[in-house]
């Protein structure tokens, strides 16, 4: 009678892990995703590098998975706004965002933030990243870096243009100052058209390029003369150097990223990133990147850029500590 009950019991309790199991949703297994659509929040506004990376990367790898995958805008306060719903959802695979590792790594320092930022998201890759340049009018005087050096000091108080304060491009500005000893006169812009502007129309004396300004570079309006957030040269401009050749610190290079809520499943994101990778390889993505200027050849998935992310947390944590930079919301 004991034994008979015992194998009863073994019986009830597979048979109660097999239901468990059949029960479970879809997502949970991995086996059929995706199912229906899937959503792609960004952090900025449209039309802008990242925007448009980010419906590029949607149409790729709706292509490949045979669903959906809609772009929806969700701008605001450095992707911080877009970052919080996104931890926010269902780890189903079925929300992801498109994001700067600025959100999670320079942005909390700044801001009061509605989530936890190196414990709440799901890491699927990083793609390409930002860049930054000092800039000045093509028409100017100044051709070079060391022309540029001798002006500031010959004029303190240059004022330039950027597009937000605590960017990473202006803050290797404002370390290139404190490298060379130069008084620095900072007009913060929301956003890298504002800033652009600003030079156009002679209201700055230079500008801290973010990308957006390499349009005017290739029409003939702006020239480049040091390049930012970088550890080497843009082969597309190989006689410019970097700030780390000037001797100079320079603000760890902010990335274009994938990520969704904490906890979906292995699976999901083992094949969302592989269709991830398919379509950042392609050449139709590889001639978009060119073609805004950004680095081609930046790729790392979820568990690679981990380690990045917390190094570059405790970086810009203890910049702007140094600099007094204040929390606010």
């Amino acid at each position: 009678m004991g034994r008979a009950k015992t194998n009863s019991g073994r019986c009830i309790l597979v048979l109660a892990v097999v239901a468990f199991v059949i029960t479970l949703p879809t997502w949970a297994l991995g086996d059929d995703y995706p199912t229906s659509r899937i959503t792609m929040y960004c952090g900025y506004a449209p039309g802008g590098t990242t925007d448009t990376t980010a419906r590029a990367l949607a149409d790729g790898i709706s292509k490949i998975l045979g669903v959906p995958v809609v772009v929806e805008s969700k701008a605001g306060a450095g992707a911080t706004v877009c970052a919080g719903l996104t931890a926010s959802k269902k780890p189903d695979g079925y929300t992801i965002a498109v994001i700067s590792t600025g959100a999670l790594v320079s942005r909390p320092h700044l801001l009061k933030i509605a989530y936890d930022p190196m414990n709440d998201f799901t890491l699927f890759c990083k793609y390409t990243r930002y860049i930054g340049a000092l800039t000045v009018l093509a028409e100017s005087p100044i051709k070079t870096v060391d022309d540029f050096i001798a002006w500031a000091k010959a004029n303190p108080g240059l004022s330039y243009s950027s597009s937000g304060m605590y960017t990473q491009q202006q803050m290797a500005v404002e370390l290139f100052a404190e490298c060379k000893g130069l008084t620095l006169t900072h007009v913060p812009c929301k956003g890298g058209g504002p800033a652009n502007r600003q030079l156009l129309g002679k209201h700055v004396d230079f500008t801290a390029g973010a990308g957006s300004h390499l349009n005017f570079v290739k029409q003939g309006l702006f020239r480049q003369l040091v390049f930012f957030n970088t550890d080497k040269r843009n082969p597309d401009y190989p006689d410019l150097p970097t700030l780390k050749e000037l001797g100079c610190k320079d603000a760890p290079a902010l990335s274009y990223i994938v990520v969704g809520p904490k906890g979906i499943p292995g699976p999901i994101v083992k094949k969302l990133t592989a269709a991830l990778k398919q379509v950042k390889e392609g050449p139709e993505f590889q001639k978009l990147l060119k073609n805004l200027g950004l680095p081609a050849d930046v790729w790392s998935d979820g568990e690679a850029f981990k380690k990045e992310v917390q190094e570059q947390y405790e970086w810009y944590k203890g910049y702007l500590e140094r600099i007094g930079a204040q929390k606010k919301g």
